[in-house]
């Protein structure tokens, strides 16, 4: 996806986009409570000391990462990050509120469900999104995405209306992505150089060059 989307979007989320996901209660409660900061952990996998730390910009309704994840993490996660030469973080960029509550029923799980969901979301990625027409049949299919992963109905209530969350993550993701100058997805920080979609067999040439340094 590219930066024009990205843009656009980021006009949506400022009109009200974040905050319809909060329950009614929500809303008659807010003025009632003291604000809570919200706390959205990054997403890392892989040895906190290799030599090689990969950002990962991507989104849950991009067709390209959905492909990246398969023809490229897969074989990433095997040969550098389950092996200590590579340090992963995810960083999610939302291009429409599907995305965002894709991620926040990935987030559900926790850190040690996450990438576990991620891969589901990736692989199930047209069958959930099912055209993008029905705004109440996505939610039911993250649902049972979110049930085969083990979470309960509770928990999936709580974590998709989770209006101060939602907003977190967006202005979290909103901050990195600009920071890093990300114009499309999935995009690249390999030690804190941007680079575009590639293969595999390019993006294992950079890394093998940078191991022999």
């Amino acid at each position: 996806m590219n930066r024009r989307t990205f843009l656009s979007t980021t006009a949506l989320a400022a009109t009200g986009f974040v905050a319809s996901f909060a329950l009614p209660s929500f809303a008659q409660e807010a003025d009632a409570v003291e604000p809570v900061t919200v706390v959205v952990p990054d997403l890392t996998i892989g040895d906190d000391t290799a030599p090689i730390e990969i950002i990962e910009y991507a989104s849950y309704t991009c067709p390209h990462c959905a492909t990246f994840h398969d023809s490229v993490f897969k074989a990433l996660k095997a040969d550098y990050i389950d092996t200590g030469k590579v340090k992963f973080t995810y960083r999610e960029v939302y291009f429409d509120k599907f995305g965002l509550w894709a991620s926040m029923v990935a987030r559900c799980g926790g850190s040690m469900r996450y990438f576990g969901i991620q891969t589901l979301l990736y692989e199930q990625q047209s069958e959930w999104i099912a055209g993008g027409k029905d705004a109440m049949q996505i939610v039911e299919n993250l649902r049972k995405i979110g049930k085969t992963a083990g979470l309960s109905d509770t928990d999936l209530d709580a974590c998709m209306n989770n209006g101060e969350m939602a907003q977190a993550m967006y202005e979290k993701a909103t901050k990195e992505a600009e920071a890093d100058d990300i114009s499309s997805t999935p995009s690249l920080v390999i030690d804190g150089v941007k680079h575009s979609n590639m293969s595999y067999a390019d993006l294992k040439k950079i890394l093998d060059e940078k191991l022999a340094e």
